[in-house]
């Protein structure tokens, strides 16, 4: 089953029986739809989630420059995915996993 994004499907869980198919959404019924991001992982100290931080420019016309803004986005890994901090991840948004998760890491792009 695709998940209507262009990216590489991860090898099937190891342990099909206790595998959580419900948020998962290359072998489960997780579907993503909207937004999809790229940022690096800050913290992976939660279990099955990590927060990943996004860096970006806001012009400020009074002063004529840009100045640096950041956000973090937490986001729900699923158990076939094991991204590290540092790692590159791409995310998708997903229906609200719980009252933070709205995205899922689809993709580690790279690492440190």
């Amino acid at each position: 089953m695709a998940i209507g994004l262009d990216v590489p499907r991860p090898p099937e869980p190891d342990d099909p029986e206790t595998y959580d198919y419900e948020t998962c959404p290359f072998y489960g019924e997780l579907s993503v739809r909207g937004q999809t991001l790229e940022g690096t992982v800050a913290s992976t100290k939660m279990d099955r989630t990590v927060v990943v931080e996004r860096e970006y420019d806001v012009y400020v016309p009074k002063y004529d420059r840009y100045m640096k803004r950041r956000s973090r986005v937490p986001a729900h890994v699923p158990g076939v995915l094991d991204p590290a901090e540092g790692d590159e991840v791409r995310i998708a948004e997903c229906r609200p996993l719980s009252k933070t998760k709205s995205h899922v890491v689809v993709e580690t792009l790279e690492g440190d």
